[in-house]
């Protein structure tokens, strides 16, 4: 058994040409390195590249419930987060969207907004429906690239866009009332219960430099309360605790976007966020729930690991 192992394993000759050199039948050759394997006489080893992090993608698998998590390296400290998370958003979208999907995006993110530059396009169809899953904040111009970002991921998908055509903020609960009956909202609404993968951006209290830039919808008032109210950080407009509960936020009555219950019955929900000052948010989306499938960088799954 050992002398098959070796001259398989480490010599590299095929198992017709070791039956030949050792006169024995292939089947037997192919018996004895099955159980070279079964008792351990030949062990696998992975030896994972530089900048890959296995280990901790499976101890946040583990310490937090997930379906999956990817990590990536940052060169340095302080540089920009977001290429690095973008490139592996868009690899990851490009091996596991398996066709028929119906993807919801929260399309304010600066990261999911790099991501689909750097994505390929697929030759074939992988998704049925892109789907913005809360209007645009703050000024024209971030509507304008709610809008992009979902055209174009559903460009790069094969996909039918499907837009939430309202911003994310609107005075009134009688208005937010009267956007839900137009023609064009009713169908993203009822598009958000197709729903079988979101891809999501998780962002801190303080507002994103996009959001920043654009004239962030949401007040320093509101920003106030929702941290007299213990919120760590957002999905989709919705805000929750350290310990991922959602808080009743000042503002939630005038939100046009998916319904918390509704985005935590999607079946795959992927949270991209990196950098030090998203650790709480982050820490907050996976204990919520809010997430189940995680892709930031290494700084912060060590942070995640480390409380």
């Amino acid at each position: 058994m050992v002398k098959v192992a070796r001259m398989y394993h480490e010599r590299g000759v095929r198992q017709p040409e070791i039956a030949a050199h050792l006169n024995m039948s292939q089947p037997r050759v192919s018996r004895l390195l099955k159980e070279a394997v079964d008792r351990g006489v030949v062990r696998t080893v992975v030896v994972s590249p530089e900048g890959v992090h296995a280990e901790l993608e499976d101890a946040l698998v583990e310490r937090y419930g997930l379906r999956d998590a990817v990590v990536v390296e940052v060169e340095g400290a302080g540089v920009d987060v977001i290429p690095a998370l973008a490139a592996a958003t868009a690899t990851y979208l490009d091996t596991t969207l398996k066709g028929g999907d119906v993807i919801g995006v929260s399309s304010w993110s600066a990261t999911l907004l790099e991501s689909v530059k750097v994505m390929r396009a697929k030759t074939s169809s992988v998704a049925q429906e892109v789907v913005q899953m809360v209007g645009g904040s703050g000024s024209p111009e971030v509507q304008l690239h709610a809008t992009r970002l979902t055209s174009r991921l559903a460009e790069l998908t094969g996909a039918r866009p499907v837009f939430a055509p309202s911003a994310a903020l609107v005075g009134s609960l009688e208005l937010r009332d009267l956007l839900f009956q137009e023609p064009a909202m009713l169908e993203a609404m009822r598009a958000w219960s197709r729903l079988t993968l979101a891809v999501l951006g998780i962002g801190s209290l303080d507002p994103s430099p996009l959001l920043r830039r654009s004239g962030n919808a949401i007040t320093a008032e509101d920003q106030r309360r929702l941290r007299a109210l213990g919120a760590v950080g957002d999905v989709c407009a919705r805000y929750f605790d350290a310990e991922g509960v959602p808080v009743e936020a000042p503002f939630n009555d005038r939100l046009i976007g998916i319904d918390p219950d509704d985005l935590r019955a999607v079946e795959r929900r992927i949270g991209v966020a990196g950098g030090k000052e998203k650790v709480s948010a982050v820490r907050g989306a996976v204990r919520g729930g809010w997430i189940n499938v995680l892709i930031t960088d290494v700084e912060v799954a060590r942070d995640l690991l480390g409380d």
